[in-house]
């Protein structure tokens, strides 16, 4: 892998087999694929100054390795997808747990055994407890939308206050919603989860942070004598889609375009610009060993922020006497304005004029959209990393 910044003089489209707009997870991914597997030469062309997309790490001034974008926790259900990132990294063992700060008591979400009885107390959590085991069975994931049909007061209790300590609040700050134009469809799927296991994912096998970093991983797949990266260039300056065709240069190219970022973007919002929701991320480094018990506390009662996430909890670094921690404030995203696109607002609207977007490139033979952004969709990384499998499954399949 040879890394640049800037395109260099006289960069010549044509000299590549295919193009791919991104450095992160969907981009990375379809690169190695093309190069390893149709002996492609690949330009990756990243605006950003540095690759690994959001799951970008580093070191900070105290030593701590943190997450410029927000935590990310490795989880998957895929075979397929934990074989090929297991290809670039070896794994930790961390499970991940979140807490809420409700009122000042930390209890464990999903809301579980114990977090009723921290709720309710001893005697009625454990009660409670009980008849969600008769009603549902042992470690089972039940929307809150079931308990209250069930028609139990019991049962519309534990729903009731999960659904105002766990979920309202917390949703109004992540989404700058007020309680009516919450979606209903949402609120019902808030879970409880009948049970004592306190993992954020407990059905999933595969999960940890690579050893080493996402970072690491990412030059590990990126290593490869056919692979190139150009960081900071955006790729709508040199790469336009019409007529239902693709220039790079102002020339016509004829190889593949991968195309990993926002769609309305590369043509320039002319239909309007796709809602998102971003993040303001305030990082604070502490003269102390550790400030917070797990990885993630979520504030779902109280403050402005989202939620606290501490770095050293979720990589097990060993670093005595400093900790940093990060606050997300969750806010519109303004295009344009340097932030970054986190969360695509999936309303009805917003869905249609994505598809009117995604219309101008679905015929264009070699122009391909991967990944959260370009899809306009929610993937968790197991996600995209699936999703540009099945692109690249596909692209490898007709060059063989």
């Amino acid at each position: 892998m040879g890394i640049e910044n800037g395109l260099p003089a006289g960069f010549n489209p044509d000299s590549y087999d295919a193009i791919v707009v991104g450095a992160g997870y969907a981009g990375a991914v379809c690169a190695r694929r093309l190069a390893e597997s149709c002996g492609f030469k690949v330009a990756i062309l990243e605006r950003r100054d540095h690759i690994a997309g959001n799951a970008y790490d580093y070191y900070d001034e105290a030593g701590v390795l943190v997450h410029k974008y927000g935590p990310h926790i490795y989880h998957t259900m895929s075979e397929r997808v934990n074989q090929f990132l297991s290809r670039f990294t070896e794994w930790t063992d961390y499970q991940h747990k979140v807490l809420a700060n409700i009122h000042g008591t930390l209890m464990p979400v999903p809301f579980n055994h114990r977090s009723l009885k921290l709720a309710f107390g001893e005697e009625k959590g454990e009660r409670l407890y009980q008849k969600l085991v008769a009603t549902f069975g042992e470690n089972k994931k039940v929307p809150i939308m079931e308990l209250r049909e069930k028609n139990d007061p019991d049962l519309v209790e534990v729903a009731d206050y999960v659904f105002e300590n766990v979920f309202l609040y917390y949703t109004m700050k992540q989404w700058g919603q007020t309680p009516d134009q919450i979606d209903p469809s949402i609120t019902g799927r808030v879970p409880v989860f009948v049970g004592d296991d306190d993992r954020y994912f407990p059905g999933a096998p595969f999960q940890g942070m690579p050893a080493e970093g996402y970072t690491v991983l990412f030059e590990h797949m990126l290593e490869h004598d056919l692979i190139s990266v150009f960081l900071g260039v955006d790729a709508r300056d040199i790469l336009k889609v019409s007529d239902m065709s693709v220039s790079v240069c102002g020339r016509p190219y004829g190889g593949e375009v991968i195309y990993t970022g926002p769609l309305d973007e590369l043509f320039d919002l002319d239909l309007g610009a796709l809602p998102y929701r971003t993040l303001d991320m305030v990082f604070e480094t502490l003269d102390q060993d550790q400030f917070q018990p797990v990885g993630t506390v979520n504030y779902t009662t109280s403050e402005d922020f989202t939620r606290i996430t501490e770095f050293k909890n979720m990589t097990g670094q060993v670093l005595p006497g400093k900790t940093t921690i990060m606050k997300e404030y969750s806010k519109a995203y303004t295009p344009g304005s340097g932030e970054t696109p986190y969360y695509a607002i999936l309303e009805d609207a917003n869905r249609e004029l994505y598809r009117r977007y995604r219309e101008r490139v679905d015929g264009v033979v070699n122009f391909h959209c991967v990944g959260r952004l370009a899809e306009y969709r929610y993937y968790d990384m197991d996600g995209v990393v699936a999703s540009a499998l099945e692109l690249s499954d596909e692209l490898v399949s007709q060059h063989s």
